[in-house]
């Protein structure tokens, strides 16, 4: 039951987020960033949940269907970057149609704060989305009546993959994010982290006929 809930925080962010390693004081200093500029400038977009958000914790999985979180790119020049990523806010991703395979346990999911999405031309491209400090709380219901709160003291980083399409598509592979969970008998208050996969298809709504990219 605690892996459930623990999945679940994560499962719900649409989020996850990246845990900053500590770097040894020899290791070499890491290169710059390169250029990236995303496009149309200035153009809103939609990103929807493709599938299921699967989230598994040994045999448990949590399944979230429904996810959306809205944007705009930058306008020019704001939408490029010579050494660097391009960043913009986003709104709090919404999160619904959610179950756990545990029988019993209702999730009950809520989003605040400055949400913000970061992209950086590369190989692969990659994204990743800033969910402020407490941005994600979970309650839980039934055999189980738990808090779990998301970034509970520090903002944090969500790493994901970006391809260039029509639509264009954000994948978050195993991100983790940090957790702290409050709660009675059979919630997992021990736990520190939680895991999350999922795809979202990123559409321009400016101009459906036009896609959102990034490029050097």
């Amino acid at each position: 039951m605690s892996r459930t809930h623990t999945s679940l925080a994560l499962g719900l962010i649409a989020a996850g987020a990246l845990t900053l390693g500590a770097t040894s004081a020899t290791a070499a200093p890491l290169p710059l960033a390169g250029p990236t500029t995303v496009t149309p400038a200035g153009h809103a977009f939609t990103a929807t949940l493709s599938g299921k958000a699967t989230l598994k914790a040994g045999s448990v999985t949590v399944t979230c269907t429904v996810s959306v979180s809205t944007g705009s790119v930058p306008a020019a020049p704001g939408n490029q970057n010579a050494a660097g990523p391009v960043s913009s806010p986003i709104s709090a991703p919404t999160y619904s149609s959610c179950t756990a395979s545990l029988p019993g346990v209702t999730p009950t999911v809520t989003t605040s704060g400055a949400w913000a999405v970061s992209m950086q031309h590369g190989t692969p491209v990659t994204a990743t989305m800033t969910v402020p400090t407490g941005g994600l709380v979970v309650h839980t219901s039934g055999l189980a009546s738990c808090t779990v709160v998301a970034a509970p003291t520090a903002a944090a980083s969500v790493p994901g993959t970006w391809v260039n399409g029509s639509p264009s598509t954000l994948t978050f592979t195993n991100a983790s994010v940090p957790v702290t969970v409050t709660g009675g008998f059979g919630c997992p208050t021990s736990a520190t982290t939680s895991t999350f996969n999922a795809v979202y298809k990123v559409t321009d709504t400016t101009d459906p006929a036009q896609q959102i990219t990034v490029t050097p």
